[in-house]
């Protein structure tokens, strides 16, 4: 089995931490996608529901404020006008905040159904 990379925990620990910022808003149904043994473009999914369209955004503020606390910003953002999908882009990590209808509709964790799957929660 091949050893982590230091780059792979890393970008771990930040999923990590994306996650539990999203809780601080009260994201529901919050999941980190371990993509690193498919054929993808990052690390990790972190994926988060909130309930309304000030909610949403409220999540992805709190993610983006406390990961630029931790010394890192987003490479790339989209939806924040519409608030029904933003994604924050870290390069290795990509926070997709969704409202609940957004995420019924997309179905991103059934998308990804063969990436390991941590369950995040207070």
């Amino acid at each position: 089995m091949k050893a982590k990379s230091k780059d792979q925990e890393t970008s771990q620990v930040l999923a990590r931490l994306a996650a539990r910022l999203t809780l601080t808003k009260r994201a529901e149904d919050v999941m980190i996608l371990d993509l690193r043994k498919l054929d993808q473009v990052c690390d990790f999914f972190v994926l988060a529901t909130g309930h309304s369209e000030v909610q949403v955004k409220a999540i992805a503020d709190a993610v983006e404020d406390g990961l630029r606390a931790d010394g890192q910003r987003p490479w790339h953002t989209e939806g924040y006008e519409a608030r029904r999908w933003i994604l924050l882009d870290y390069v290795d990590v990509v926070v997709h905040v969704f409202h609940a209808r957004a995420r019924e509709y997309y179905l991103l964790d059934k998308l990804w159904g063969d990436a390991g799957r941590e369950l995040v929660a207070d």
